[in-house]
C-alpha cells in the first residue's frame, strides 16, 4: 500500500529513494515489469458496459412489469394479437432507449478518448520514450518544458515552473525544486528536472478525485419524474378498475369479462411510451445543441437544466480567461508609465517568456507600446536562485542601465542591500501599492534599475488573471432567466471577491473554512446569504452543490479542471467549458466546445424548450387517462359493456402515445423563468380537459345508439374513433400555454396528426381490425370532436392561468 502523496513531503532524497528501492539510474526493465503488476497501469479504470445486459435491464423495472402484466392476462384470455401488439409497444421502448443511450455513450468515449501522454523514463540506466500508463512507483523521469506530470513525483533534481490550474484553480504558475512535489495533471512551462514517482493510477492526487467523481451520485428528476406519472395514472386505474370489478360482480358478471375490463384499465393508464418519448425530446434537444458547438454527455440533465435555479461557476478558466495580464502600470514619482513598461518589457524573456513575461509583452502590445529589443545587450533569464529578470539596455545618452524585474520582495531585498542607509520613502511607496492591489486581489511585479552603480525603484506592475470579455453579460441574461449565479473557486479571497463584483456577481465572497462548523441548515443559510466562496477543495465544492440539492434547489455548476469534476458530476447541470481537461469533461453534462459562457444561456433555452415538449406530452397523457377512466367507468354503469375492445384499446395506444412523440420536433418557446414540474396542478388540469373529453365521448354513445343504431360491436370502433380524433385534436391545443392560434406546430408534428387521423377513418371506413362505420357517421365524430376542442380551447386558457401552468 503506498502512502499518500504529500506524507513525501519532509523526507529526504535519500530516505524517498530507499523507501521504493530505486536509485538515480532508475529501475530495470524486468523490475519495473514486476512493479506494474503489482500496482497496475498508471491510469485510471473505467466501467465497461455490457451492451445485452444494458438493453435487458429495459425489460426491467415499474412501467415494463405492468406491460408484462398486461401480456401474460391478454396470453391467459386468449387474446394473442393484444399480447404481441403490448409486446411490440415494449420492445420499441426498449430499442430507441438502448439506441439512444448507446449513441450518447459512443459519444462521451469519444471525446474522452485522448492523445497518450508520453513520458521520458530512466529504465536500465537509459532515457526511454514510454507511455505514461506504463511508469511504476520508484521510476526516475524527466520533465522539460511543456511536459505534462504523468504521476505524482518528487523532485530530486533541477527546477521548474509548473502549470496547475487543473488541480488547484490556480491560475500563477508554482515553482518547484529538489524536495518538492508535483502533481499528476501539472504542466512544466519552463526549467527541467528530475524527479521520482511516488504514486500512480488511482492512488496520485488526480486518482483520488476521480473516485470522489465516482462517488459522486445526482439524483435523476427524469427517473423521479417518470415514477409520479407511473404511480398516478397506475392510481387512478386500480381505483377504477376496483370500482368496475365491485360492480361486475354485483351484477355476476364472469370473472374473464372482468378481468378483460381491468386489462384495458391497465394498458390505458400505463404511460408506455413515456420513456421512449423522454429519450427522444431529449435526443432532439441534444441535436439542436451540438449544432451550436455544446456537446450533451448526459441526456436527462437537460430535462434536469429548465429547473435549475441556481449555477456555481468556477472562476480560473470559466469566468476568467486563465491567463495572466497586467492590469495597471503603477510608476513611482519621477517615472513615467512608459518607462516603467520600457523597462518590464525589456526585463522580458522574448523567445521564451513564462506567463509573467508574456503577460508584459501582451500588455506592450495591446496599448501599441512599440519595445526596443535592439537596445538590448544582454539578458538574463529568471532563475530560481535569484527569483528575478535582467538586462542590460543602452539608454538614450548611450549609457548602460541594468533593469530588473521580480517579486516584491525580491526587488524590495536587493534595493537595501544596495541602499542600506535611505530605503525608506521608495520601498514604502512599493509596499504601499503591493498592499493595495493585494486587497484587489492583484499581485505585484516590482521593476528596478542601475545606473552607475546606483539602484532605483522603477515602480509596481498589477497583474491578475481578468474576467473574460462576455462573462459580466452572460451572467447578466442568467439572472434575468431567474437564475442566481455563485462563485466557487480555489483562490483567495481578495481574488474572488475583485473578479466576482467585476462580473456582477457580488462581493460577499467567504473563505470556504465558514462551511466547516455548523449544522446543515446553518450550512444552506450562509451559502444562500453569500455570492460565493473562495480557498475551496475539491470536496468543498462537491458538498456546496450536495447541501444545495438537499434545500431543494437545482444546481448547475462551470469548471475546466480536475479540481472541478466531482461537483461537475453531482450538479443536474455540470458543465465542462472548452479548456476543460479530460476529467472535468468526463465528469460533465454538457460540455462547451466555444470559449466562453454564452452557450450555457443556449443550453438553458434549449433545456426549457425540452421541458415545454415534455409538458405538452405529460398533459396529453394524463388528460387521455383520465378521459378513458371517466368514459369506461360511466360507460359500464350505463350499458354494462366495454366501449372499447381489448384490440382497440392496444391500437389506441400507438394512436395516442406512440404517434405523439413528434411532440419532439414541435416549435416552442423557452420561459423567463426556471421551470417545475408540479403534478398536483398537471393533473388537476389534465383532470378538466379529460372531464370534458370523456361528455363528448359519452355524446359519441349517445348519437351511436339513438341517432346510428348501431351494434356494440360498430359502436366500439364509433367510441375508438371518437378518442383518436380527441387524443390528435387535443394535442393541437395542449401544445400550446394560451391560445392555440398563438403559434403554428412544427410540420412534423402537423403531418402525424393529420397521418393518425387519416389512417383511422381509413380503418373505420373499410372495416379492417375493426368493424366498420359509415362515412356520415365518421364526420359527425370528426366535425364533433373538432367543435369541442375549439370550445375547450379557452377553458384550458383559464385553467392554465388559475394553475399557473406555463
Amino acid at each position: 500500500m503506498l502512502a499518500d502523496t504529500r506524507s513525501y513531503q519532509d523526507k529526504s532524497q535519500a530516505a524517498v529513494l530507499k523507501q521504493f528501492n530505486t536509485t538515480t539510474d532508475g529501475l530495470t526493465s524486468h523490475e519495473a515489469k514486476k512493479r506494474l503488476a503489482q500496482y497496475g497501469p498508471n491510469a485510471i479504470p473505467e466501467q465497461k458496459r455490457n451492451n445485452l445486459l444494458d438493453f435487458l435491464k429495459r425489460y426491467w423495472g415499474p412501467m415494463p412489469w405492468l406491460l408484462e402484466l398486461a401480456i401474460v392476462l391478454t396470453l391467459i384470455l386468449g387474446h394473442d394479437t393484444e399480447s404481441i401488439i403490448i409486446f411490440v409497444l415494449l420492445t420499441i421502448n426498449a430499442v430507441i432507449g438502448f439506441v439512444q443511450s448507446n449513441n450518447s455513450q459512443k459519444a462521451v468515449a469519444l471525446l474522452k478518448k485522448k492523445l497518450e501522454i508520453m513520458a521520458t523514463v530512466r529504465r536500465d540506466q537509459a532515457w526511454q520514450a514510454l507511455a505514461a500508463s506504463q511508469v511504476v512507483p520508484g521510476d526516475i523521469v524527466q520533465l522539460k518544458i511543456g511536459a505534462i506530470v504523468p504521476a505524482d513525483l518528487a523532485i530530486i533534481a533541477g527546477n521548474v515552473t509548473v502549470d496547475q490550474s487543473a488541480l488547484t484553480g490556480e491560475s500563477l504558475p508554482a515553482t518547484a525544486s529538489a524536495g518538492d512535489l508535483l502533481y499528476s495533471g501539472s504542466i512544466v512551462k519552463s526549467g527541467e528536472v528530475q524527479a521520482v514517482v511516488l504514486n500512480t493510477g488511482t492512488t496520485t492526487y488526480f486518482g483520488q478525485t476521480v473516485t470522489l467523481v465516482k462517488t459522486a451520485k445526482p439524483k435523476s428528476k427524469q427517473e423521479e419524474l417518470m415514477l409520479a406519472i407511473v404511480r398516478y395514472m397506475l392510481y387512478l386505474g386500480i381505483a377504477a378498475s376496483v370500482i368496475v370489478a365491485i360492480y361486475g360482480l354485483y351484477l355476476h358478471e364472469s370473472p374473464v369479462f372482468i378481468l378483460s375490463f381491468v386489462l384495458i384499465f391497465l394498458i390505458g393508464s400505463v404511460p408506455v411510451a413515456l420513456p421512449a418519448v423522454l429519450t427522444i425530446v431529449q435526443a432532439v434537444g441534444a441535436m439542436a445543441l451540438s449544432k451550436k458547438g455544446i456537446i450533451v454527455s448526459r441526456l436527462t440533465s437537460l430535462e434536469d437544466a429548465a429547473s435549475i435555479d441556481i449555477f456555481c461557476f468556477d472562476k480560473t478558466g470559466t469566468i476568467t480567461q486563465n491567463k495572466l495580464s497586467i492590469i495597471a502600470c503603477q510608476p513611482l514619482t519621477g517615472y513615467t508609465a512608459e518607462q516603467l513598461l520600457d523597462a518590464a518589457g525589456l526585463a522580458a524573456d522574448q523567445e521564451h517568456p513564462d506567463a509573467i513575461d508574456q503577460a508584459v509583452l501582451n500588455y506592450a502590445a495591446e496599448i501599441k507600446h512599440p519595445l526596443d529589443f535592439s537596445k538590448r545587450q544582454q539578458f538574463t533569464p529568471f532563475d530560481f536562485a535569484t527569483k528575478r529578470t535582467e538586462a542590460v539596455i543602452t539608454t538614450t545618452d548611450h549609457r548602460q542601465m541594468r533593469v530588473i524585474k521580480g517579486a516584491v520582495p525580491t526587488i524590495l531585498a536587493l534595493y537595501a542591500k544596495q541602499h542600506p542607509a535611505d530605503t525608506a520613502p521608495a520601498s514604502a511607496a512599493i509596499q504601499q501599492l503591493a498592499t493595495a492591489n493585494a486587497k484587489k486581489g492583484y499581485r505585484s511585479l516590482a521593476v528596478a534599475s542601475v545606473v552607475d552603480s546606483q539602484m532605483a525603484l522603477v515602480g509596481v506592475l498589477a497583474i491578475a488573471d481578468p474576467p473574460r470579455a462576455d462573462s459580466a453579460s452572460m451572467l447578466a441574461r442568467l439572472k434575468n432567466l431567474g437564475i442566481k449565479p455563485m462563485m466557487i473557486t480555489g483562490d483567495s479571497v481578495p481574488i474572488a471577491r475583485d473578479v466576482a463584483e467585476q462580473v456582477g456577481i457580488g462581493t460577499k465572497i467567504l473563505p470556504a473554512k465558514a462551511l466547516k462548523t455548523g449544522t446543515a441548515a446553518d450550512k444552506i443559510q450562509l451559502i444562500h446569504e453569500s455570492d460565493g466562496f473562495a480557498n475551496v477543495f475539491p470536496d468543498d465544492k462537491y458538498q456546496i452543490v450536495k447541501l444545495l440539492q438537499e434545500d431543494g434547489h437545482l444546481v448547475g455548476m462551470t469548471g475546466d479542471g480536475v479540481n472541478d469534476a466531482p461537483a461537475l458530476k453531482q450538479a443536474e447541470l455540470g458543465t465542462a467549458v472548452s479548456s476543460a481537461s479530460d476529467v472535468a469533461k468526463a465528469s460533465a453534462s454538457i460540455i462547451l466546445t466555444h470559449p466562453g459562457l454564452h452557450d450555457i444561456i443556449a443550453a438553458i433555452t434549449t433545456s426549457r424548450q425540452t421541458y415545454q415538449r415534455m409538458l405538452t406530452w405529460v398533459i396529453n397523457k394524463i388528460t387521455k387517462v383520465i378521459e378513458i377512466i371517466i368514459l369506461f367507468t360511466l360507460g359500464f354503469f350505463w350499458l354494462k359493456v366495454s366501449l372499447v375492445s381489448l384490440l382497440g384499446m392496444s391500437l389506441l395506444v400507438f394512436a395516442n402515445d406512440f404517434a405523439t412523440m413528434s411532440i419532439a420536433t414541435d416549435n416552442v418557446q423557452s420561459t423567463a423563468g426556471p421551470n417545475q414540474w408540479r403534478l398536483g396542478p398537471l393533473t388537476a388540469a389534465s383532470g378538466v380537459l379529460g372531464l370534458w373529453f370523456a361528455l363528448v365521448d359519452l355524446v359519441i354513445v349517445w348519437l351511436g345508439l339513438n341517432l346510428f343504431h348501431l351494434s356494440l360491436p360498430v359502436l366500439q370502433t364509433a367510441v375508438l374513433i371518437g378518442l383518436v380524433f380527441n387524443s390528435q385534436l387535443r394535442l393541437l391545443i395542449v401544445r400550446e400555454r394560451s391560445h392555440f392560434w398563438t403559434s403554428w406546430p412544427s410540420r412534423t408534428l402537423l403531418a402525424v396528426n393529420l397521418f393518425t387521423i387519416v389512417i383511422f377513418a381509413l380503418l373505420a371506413l373499410t372495416g379492417w381490425l375493426m368493424p366498420a362505420i359509415s362515412s356520415p357517421l365518421l364526420v359527425t365524430i370528426l366535425l364533433l370532436t373538432l367543435a369541442a376542442t375549439i370550445v375547450l380551447d379557452f377553458l384550458k386558457v383559464a385553467v392554465f392561468r388559475w394553475l399557473k401552468i406555463a
